[in-house]
């Protein structure tokens, strides 16, 4: 029986800990990584689910799969994971729009 993943958090400490000192003095004060990683690891959840979900699929459509619930949670995971990154991309374009409104 193939098994689903689960949806990787958009960043971790184990990452944060291996950035030299320039970059993370270049990323933020507090430790969080910057709005590219961010982003990134966004876009690369959403390749993750849609193979997951993509081989799901497979499965089912082949009669490999004994549960087609899986299938359906595979298709909402990957579902999720585009809808975060079309708001991510959302609130960069608006916060974006809003510096350039700003007088200086």
């Amino acid at each position: 029986m193939a098994t689903i993943g689960s949806i990787q958090p958009l960043w971790d400490s184990i990452s944060l800990n291996r950035m030299t000192s320039q970059e993370n003095t270049a990323s933020s004060q507090n430790g969080l990584p910057v709005f590219a990683d961010v982003f990134q690891n966004a876009i690369n959840n959403v390749k993750q689910t849609d193979a997951e979900y993509s081989q799901a699929q497979y499965l089912l459509a082949t009669g490999q799969l004994d549960n087609p619930a899986v299938a359906t949670i595979a298709g909402t995971k990957a579902q999720l994971s585009v809808q975060l990154l079309a708001e991510l991309r959302n609130k960069a374009l608006d916060a974006y729009s809003e510096i350039s409104r700003m007088s200086i």
